[in-house]
């Protein structure tokens, strides 16, 4: 008796054996077609589900179902690894760590404190907060280079303008770590740029205007005879 599996049909109605090993390769081909693996999902969704039954499984461990504790939390701990992992290769490094290599100035030509000023009230002018935001650190920064107390130097970021500033001028020291984690948080895309953030780098570059740097005094050599006295 044939197998129902292998038989088909001629144009006549005749049923017609096929041999098993061609039927079989034959399903197989029709199975491999991308029309019936539309909604599999893709090789991230699989890694992700597995590392979420293993930390369920992790979990349900450190619960005491089955395992020591101290087993537990070990297993807990590499599946936290797993998934920090799985993460960093899902959406990349923090931006973050993008900010010590970008300059304040970019690839902009060089330009004065006036010029930057200019342009940062312009667009403040506009309500175009995050480019007024840039200018004006531009602004503050080339001010500090042009009197001296940074020395011009290309690719210098925020945050380096900012402790060089601070030696030179320790009172506004605070203000300026401030003001440089703001540009940073603006121009990444972390905090939205507004009014206030424009105002507290439009104030902080007027008063270091009028701020005068602290000079380091040079000590004066004592004559040896006033240090032993007397003979």
């Amino acid at each position: 008796m044939p197998n129902w599996g292998d038989l088909t049909r001629a144009a006549g109605g005749a049923p017609v054996t096929i041999p098993r090993d061609p039927a079989r390769d034959a399903a197989r081909d029709e199975l491999l077609k991308a029309d019936y693996h539309r909604h599999d999902p893709s090789l991230q969704e699989r890694v992700l589900d597995w590392i979420g039954d293993r930390l369920g499984d992790a979990l349900d461990t450190v619960a005491g179902n089955g395992t020591s504790g101290t087993t537990g939390l070990i297993l807990f701990l590499v599946i936290a690894a797993l998934i920090g992992g799985a993460l960093w290769w899902r959406l990349g490094a923090p931006r973050r760590a993008a900010r010590t290599i970008q300059p304040v100035f970019g690839t902009a030509g060089p330009r004065s404190a006036a010029q930057y000023r200019a342009e940062a009230e312009r667009h403040a002018a506009a309500g175009q907060w995050p480019q007024a935001v840039r200018e004006q650190m531009r602004a503050l920064v080339r001010a500090l280079e042009e009197r001296t107390l940074l020395d011009t130097r290309p690719g210098r970021t925020a945050d380096e303008a900012a402790a060089e500033a601070g030696r030179a001028l320790p009172e506004h020291a605070a203000a300026l770590a401030a003001a440089a984690r703001s540009f940073d948080d603006i121009a990444y895309g972390e905090r939205t740029a507004d009014q206030a953030a424009y105002r507290l780098l439009h104030d902080l570059d007027r008063a270091l205007e009028r701020t005068r740097p602290a000079l380091t005094p040079v000590p004066v050599p004592v004559p040896a005879q006033a240090q032993g006295g007397a003979a």
